[in-house]
Order: C-alpha cells, then sequence, then structure tokens
C-alpha cells in the first residue's frame, strides 16, 4: 500500500499581518476617522476612570478630588499620546494610565508619615497651616492627607520618570535589545494581555446581567456580523465597540432607573448602577488640568526607588506594530518611544494623575477588532481626550459607563493582543525542544509567580518581601506583580544562555536581525520616519 502523502504548509510565516483594511500610514475618510477615533477614547475612559476611583478614596480625597483626578488623567493621556505618535515610536498607541503603578502608589498611600494625618476635621482657608485649591464655582477644602499624599506619588513619577528618559535617549534601551529574539518575545508580548485576564471575566461576573450580554453582543457584532455593510463599509464590525456599549448603557441605566438595584449589595451598586460614581455632579462645567496643580511635589528616595520598578515594559509596542500592519520597531526607534514615555511620565507627575503612563493594551487590541491601525485615528483620539477633560461635564457623562461594560470588552481585546504574541511563533522552530522549555517555562512563570505576589498579599495585606528597607521591597513587590515583566526576565535569560550559540536558526533570528537597525529594512523609512522633516536633526542611529 503506498504511503500517504505529507500535506503542504501553505500559511508562510509574514512580517506584516494580512487582512487590516488601513495600516499605520493610510487613512479613512475623515468622517469614518473622526467616529474611529471617538471609540478610541470612550474605551480608554475605562482606566481614565478606574484607576482615581480606586485610589483617590483611600487617600480620603473626595468625590471632587476623584473627578479632577480622572480629568487630568485624561488630558495627560491626550497629550502623551500626540507626543508618542509624533515624535516617539509613531506607532498608532494610545498612552494611558498604567496599573503597573498601582504597587508603589499604594505604599505611599499606606505610608505611617501620611496615614497619621487625620481627615476628621475640615479645613477653612483662613487657617494658614492648610492649603486649598479652587474647583467649579468656588473655593472648595480639602483633605491635607489627600494633597500630601498626592504630592509624595508626584515626586515619585517625576524621579522615576527618569529611568526611562535616561534608558531612551542614551540607546541603552536599544542596545540591550540585542538580546531579544522572536522566541523571547513571545511570552512577553502574550503576558501583556493575558497577564490582565484578572480586569476581564472576574470584574463582569460581579454584574453578569450587564457583562455578559456586552460580551455576547460584542463577538457578534465585531465577528458573525462583520460583513454586514452599509455604503460599502463593514458598520458592526468597524464601530462594534461604539454600538454595543450604547445598547448596554442603556439597558444598565434602564435597570437602575427601575430600581433593580435598590437593595442589592454596595458592591453589585458600584458595578451595576450608571449612577454610582458620583461623577456628573461633582464635575465643574469647564476646568483645564494644568501642572502642579496639586502644590508643590515632596520627594522621597525610597518612594521614588520602588517607582522606578514599574517603568519596564515595551511588549505592546510591538504588538501595536502587528497589528498596524507595520515592521517590528527597530532598536533606535524602541529607544525613541522610551525617551518619550519616560517624558509622558514626568508630566504624569507633575500634573497630578496619580498614574504613571503606559501603551493601553486594550487600545492596541481595538486595532486588531477594527482592522484600523491607521496613526491618524489615534490622533483624533486624543484630541477627544484633551477636548472632553476640560468640559468636564461631558466627559463625566461619558464616564458613568459602568466598569463592568469595559470589563467585557476587555475580554476581547486583551485576549487578541495576547494572540498577536503567539504569532511570533510562525519565525521560531517549535519542533525544538529547547524553544518549547523557554516558551513554556517564561509563559507559566510569567502568570503564576504574580499570582503568587497577588495571593500572598491579600492575605498578609503586605507583599512577599517584607524588610526593613520601604524601598526594597516597594522594587522587588512590583517587579514580581507585573506578568510581562516577569516573562521578560525568564524569557531572555534562559534564551541567551542556554544553548544560544548553535540555536540562532530555532529562536528566529535570521528573520529578527534585519529589523534591529533603522536602514535594515526599507519599510522602516516610511513608517517610523520623523515628521516636518525632523530626521535632519536627529537621524537615526
Amino acid at each position: 500500500m503506498e504511503a500517504p502523502k505529507p500535506e503542504e504548509i501553505t500559511h508562510q510565516p509574514m512580517d506584516q499581518l494580512q487582512g487590516l483594511e488601513y495600516c499605520i500610514d493610510s487613512n479613512p475618510s475623515w468622517a469614518e476617522a473622526i467616529a474611529l477615533g471617538f471609540q478610541h477614547y470612550i474605551l480608554a475612559l475605562g482606566t481614565a476612570v478606574m484607576i482615581p476611583s480606586f485610589l483617590v478614596p483611600i487617600m480620603g480625597g473626595s468625590d471632587g478630588d476623584k473627578v479632577r483626578v480622572a480629568q487630568t488623567l485624561l488630558f495627560v493621556e491626550g497629550v502623551n499620546t500626540l507626543l508618542q505618535t509624533l515624535f516617539g515610536t509613531r506607532l498608532p498607541t494610545v498612552i494611558g494610565g498604567s496599573y503597573a503603578f498601582m504597587v508603589p502608589i499604594i505604599s505611599i498611600i499606606h505610608d505611617p508619615s501620611l496615614t497619621r494625618i487625620t481627615d476628621d476635621h475640615v479645613v477653612r482657608p483662613h487657617h494658614l497651616h492648610y492649603e486649598y485649591y479652587e474647583i467649579s464655582d468656588g473655593l472648595v477644602c480639602c483633605m491635607q492627607r489627600f494633597l500630601n499624599t498626592m504630592r509624595a506619588v508626584q515626586g515619585a513619577l517625576i524621579v522615576a520618570s527618569s529611568i526611562q528618559i535616561i534608558l531612551g535617549y542614551s540607546q541603552l534601551w536599544g542596545i540591550c535589545s540585542r538580546f531579544f529574539s522572536p522566541l523571547g518575545m513571545v511570552p512577553v508580548i502574550s503576558l501583556v494581555g493575558f497577564g490582565l485576564f484578572d480586569r476581564g471575566f472576574p470584574v463582569v461576573g460581579r454584574c453578569v446581567e450587564i457583562g455578559i450580554p456586552m460580551l455576547i453582543l460584542f463577538i457578534a457584532f465585531s465577528q458573525y456580523l462583520k460583513n454586514f455593510q452599509t455604503r460599502q463599509m463593514p458598520i458592526l464590525e468597524r464601530f462594534a465597540l461604539l454600538i454595543c456599549i450604547t445598547v448596554i448603557w442603556a439597558y444598565a441605566h434602564l435597570l437602575t432607573a427601575s430600581g433593580a438595584y435598590k437593595h442589592r449589595s454596595d458592591v453589585t451598586q458600584v458595578h451595576c448602577r450608571t449612577d454610582k460614581a458620583n461623577l456628573i455632579s461633582s464635575a465643574p462645567w469647564i476646568k483645564i488640568p494644568y501642572p502642579l496643580q496639586w502644590g508643590a511635589p515632596t520627594f522621597d528616595a525610597g518612594h521614588a526607588f520602588g517607582m522606578m520598578a514599574a517603568v519596564l515594559s515595551t511588549g505592546a509596542y510591538k504588538a501595536a506594530s502587528r497589528l498596524a500592519s507595520a515592521t517590528p520597531p527597530p532598536a533606535h526607534v524602541l529607544s525613541r518611544g522610551i525617551g518619550w514615555q519616560g517624558i509622558g511620565i514626568l508630566l504624569s507627575g507633575l500634573f497630578g494623575t496619580l498614574s504613571g503612563c503606559t501603551v493601553s493594551v486594550e487600545n492596541v487590541g481595538l486595532l486588531g477588532s477594527t482592522r484600523v491601525g491607521s496613526r491618524r485615528v489615534i490622533q483624533i483620539s486624543a484630541g477627544f481626550m484633551i477636548f472632553f477633560s476640560m468640559l468636564g461635564k461631558f466627559g463625566a457623562f461619558f464616564a458613568s459607563i459602568p466598569f463592568t461594560i469595559f470589563a467585557a470588552v476587555y475580554c476581547v481585546l486583551f485576549g487578541l493582543v495576547s494572540s498577536v504574541g503567539l504569532s511570533f511563533l510562525q519565525f521560531t522552530n517549535m519542533n525544538s525542544m529547547r524553544n518549547l522549555f523557554i516558551c513554556g517555562v517564561a509563559l507559566f512563570l510569567g502568570l503564576s509567580i504574580p499570582e503568587y505576589f497577588r495571593q500572598y498579599t491579600a492575605t498578609a495585606l503586605h507583599g512577599p518581601s517584607h524588610t526593613r528597607a520601604g524601598w526594597f521591597n516597594d522594587f522587588l513587590n512590583t517587579i514580581f506583580f507585573s506578568s510581562p515583566t516577569v516573562a521578560l526576565i525568564v524569557a531572555v535569560f534562559l534564551d541567551n544562555t542556554l544553548d544560544y550559540k548553535d540555536s540562532a536558526r530555532d529562536r528566529g533570528m535570521p528573520w529578527w536581525v534585519k529589523f534591529r537597525t533603522f536602514k535594515g529594512d526599507s519599510r522602516n523609512e516610511e513608517f517610523y520616519t520623523l515628521p516636518f522633516n525632523l530626521n535632519r536633526f536627529f537621524p537615526p542611529s
């Protein structure tokens, strides 16, 4: 009997993803671009509201403080997004607030020198030893603890920003990237999405009557009904997020108005009701954020050192380049982006956003969901962020969307970003036991170690690193709370120490090496050249 012929593999490895309708430097019509930009703005609201809503109350702040921090965060997000898309990597990335800074910020909030400040009295303007600030239509008293904590966080962010600025503009990060390979980047990029699993269905489960319909509707519109067209535009695929959020938001408001949550627990009400955030009533009509609006930052070496550990992550840039149908950013471009991200953290510290900044993973995922990786769309979304952050009531109206709705969308978008990381496996030899070992161990430890740190902290109320040196504790706990950072350490170490001399082809280095330098691929100039002829003054190195 004749042996069966082996089947040929027809899907060859490709530098750029196929099926994207608009890539990094191609643009839809202005009307479509504006609508898509607004969609990215709506998605960015989730993190911009969630971070202040969690941190401000435990700092002793009021609803007015929470609104003001959210406005400031959104304003700085818009500015940083414009800077990054114009002068940084030039990739279509929204630069938003980062959960990676939560660990050192919470540590600062619980610093004994700040928790000893009493909050049980109202500060009156004529008492000179207290401070006050103005919001909306009058002079509003504030709690001294909130102000002092905010200034301590600002000082730590300002100092921590120097790490990324130095790594970026000195080209040190570019030198470090010489140790990266497609195999090493697989767990790093994948865990940019997988590492945020606790922001997905665990949050959806807190209000299933809203979260489940949103998840099902978003998948149905963006995937099963994606071929439905109006005027030759796949409107349900392109605007699935806007349509689904509008429908489910209205449904959630109907449940709220009908009294469905009147006798439910506080946790359920916070995650289900559309009127629980108290943002609209507390927001001013017009307020323009400005630097040092909370007063002069205070500096503490211990606080700053812990914050420095939260700045080490670049996997989302590589995911964005793939979803924008661009080549992997060369070392020079990546260093440039890291430098501008450092400036973004500096601005976050100066303005007082209560968080550092990084690439918004959910917005990267939306590039793939809409199949539009246009840089112009992201720049338009930055305009919406800046505009609505100054018009407080309007921004607060959109920010009243229950976070459960965003969490349902995250289940899809984070997963999409993770799969982009897995797509780098096509450039490696996955029949190699070496590669299987490195990839599997880095992925597993990247999920398992941060989960151990989370569970330990929830039980003991402090991280596993608990010495007398608070700065050392913050530094280690912050690093090992981050899945991409753990994966980066494990994968790069194993990939560069385990039979690396004889494994260049298995690691994917013949494909990877041409993207290390700006002139290694002719397409880099098209994607990453600076605007306004600035390459004359800042030539690629």
